[in-house]
């Protein structure tokens, strides 16, 4: 099922009492399984944090992944366990949904959990310095003007190597997993967009098996100032 987004966060940000006076600066970053995001974003925000805020907000730069599940819990009040699935790229049967809606007091819909997740990443993104590590970030952030969003690509078999190596897989079985998890991604990012909606394409597509991290940092603080973002 697809949400009017759009709609959702513009109804939700009328309402917020405690309204920013510009969204962004945000980052969003995207990545094929076997391409070190968290990586790039740790060593991203030390770069970032070294660096004299002329245009960006004053409280330093930080990537988001881990929190957004804790704060969506909150905003559901319910335990993290009862929305794992999600972020796992998982949806509940049928019968297991009809069963949980009868049995717990707290029961929160997928669709409820997915949109509780947009409202929880746009806060986030409207708070400003903040670099989004997936989670269908480059839809729910894509008309902040202050925003970029980055994709984190490379060939099947250097990513294959790599997750076998960590996982001890065969590169078969790796194979597979990538294709599998790459397909789960795109899925959740078009819950969100829409299937096949071409105005949430990535700004800048980095090949991670030929820049080295540095590499891929320096290009996207160059673009920030090219920018004016920070």
């Amino acid at each position: 099922m697809k949400v009017d987004l759009s709609k959702y966060l513009d109804d939700w940000y009328k309402e917020d009492p405690v309204k920013n006076i510009y969204p962004g600066p945000v980052i969003t970053l995207s990545r094929e399984v076997g391409c070190p995001a968290k990586l790039a974003a740790t060593a991203l925000i030390k770069k970032l944090n070294s660096i004299k805020r002329d245009r960006a907000k004053d409280h330093p730069w930080r990537w988001i992944s881990k929190e957004i599940m804790m704060e969506s819990a909150r905003e559901l009040q319910v335990d993290s366990s009862q929305i794992q699935h999600v972020f796992d790229y998982k949806s509940r049967g049928v019968l297991e949904d009809l069963l949980l809606a009868q049995s717990k007091d707290y029961y929160k819909s997928d669709l409820k959990i997915r949109t509780t997740i947009a409202k929880v990443i746009r806060k986030f993104a409207n708070e400003g310095n903040a670099v989004i590590v997936g989670r269908g970030g480059v839809a729910i952030t894509r008309d902040i003007p202050k925003s970029l969003h980055i994709y984190l690509e490379a060939p099947l078999e250097w990513r294959a190597l790599r997750i076998a190596g960590k996982y001890d897989f065969s590169i078969e079985q790796a194979r597979n997993y990538a294709r599998n998890i790459d397909k789960k991604r795109t899925h959740f990012r078009d819950f969100f967009q829409g299937k096949g909606n071409d105005y949430t394409r990535f700004d800048i597509k980095l090949n991670c098996m030929t820049l080295e991290q540095d590499e891929v940092v320096d290009i996207i603080v160059g673009a920030l100032k090219f920018r004016k973002m920070i």
